[in-house]
């Protein structure tokens, strides 16, 4: 990989502040509604929702606690484009109205799945899931200009995508569930694992050449080891080592094979 350094800053417009202003609201909204959600305060809680339609790619419990430190990355990103100097950048005109949609997606998406609205929360996740790879994409076009953008843009950005890669998965498999389809048995097994196989090759293929390559790939490792902490069908868990071990061994690939001095970019894209 070769230096790159972004797009001036110029001085920020009235709908850069506005633009900023939105993206912190959000991440504290999400924060809110996330607490919420978890705690049961909006109907039933996301977890019990979940119970109700158990999937063999259902994650352990405990892998959910990821949403904390998402949410304080996004938090940290948000503050940090107010700051003076930020507001005004190229690459925070390009990605934050889709970061800006990424914390009111999560927030509906919260909402709707309290409300056991199973259907309309996969429409939402999908919808999330869309917004973080365009915030992606506008990284990779506009790449880091410092350490700084690397740990407080990048970071956060790959840490959330990747975990609503794999999210949107499960969410697919709950709302098969919510309408019906069998969640366990020989036909929700093979398409788990096949489901889990195509998520860990996406997966790889983002972490070989994206922005944000080590925190989306230790976001989605981390959900494939909760699904099988879960102990689903032996093919099920098969196919979510196949997935980890693929995507971590691209990680691991991409910091390797730079040059020393290059790693942090390597990692961080």
């Amino acid at each position: 990989m070769t230096a790159t350094v972004s797009a001036p800053t110029t001085r920020p417009t009235a709908a850069d502040h506005v633009r900023s202003v939105a993206l912190l609201l959000g991440a504290v909204l999400q924060i809110v509604v996330g607490g919420l959600g978890g705690s049961g305060a909006l109907g039933l809680s996301v977890g019990q929702v979940a119970q109700e339609n158990t999937t063999v790619v259902m994650p352990a419990p405990a892998a959910f606690s990821i949403w904390g430190p998402i949410y304080a990355a996004i938090l940290l990103l948000a503050v940090r484009q107010v700051l003076p100097g930020q507001p005004g950048r190229a690459v925070h005109r390009a990605t934050g109205w889709w970061l800006v949609a990424s914390t009111v997606f999560n927030a509906g998406w919260i909402l709707a799945f309290s409300a056991q609205a199973v259907v309309l929360a996969q429409v939402i996740i999908v919808a999330l899931l869309v917004v973080l790879a365009a915030a992606l994409a506008q990284l990779t076009r506009l790449p880091a200009s410092g350490v700084a953008d690397r740990l407080l843009l990048h970071g956060p950005v790959g840490l959330y995508a990747g975990w609503v890669s794999v999210a949107t998965v499960v969410g697919a498999a709950t709302t098969g569930t919510f309408l019906g389809a069998p969640g366990t048995g020989g036909v929700a097994t093979v398409l788990g694992a096949l489901v889990l196989l195509v998520t860990g090759a996406i997966a790889a293929a983002v972490v070989a050449r994206g922005p944000g390559a080590l925190p989306y790939a230790a976001s989605v490792v981390w959900a494939l080891a909760a699904i099988v902490v879960m102990g689903p069908p032996f093919a099920v868990v098969v196919a979510a080592l196949v997935a980890l071990v693929a995507v971590l061994a691209v990680a691991v690939r991409r910091v390797l094979v730079a040059p020393p001095g290059r790693r942090v970019p390597a990692a961080f894209g």
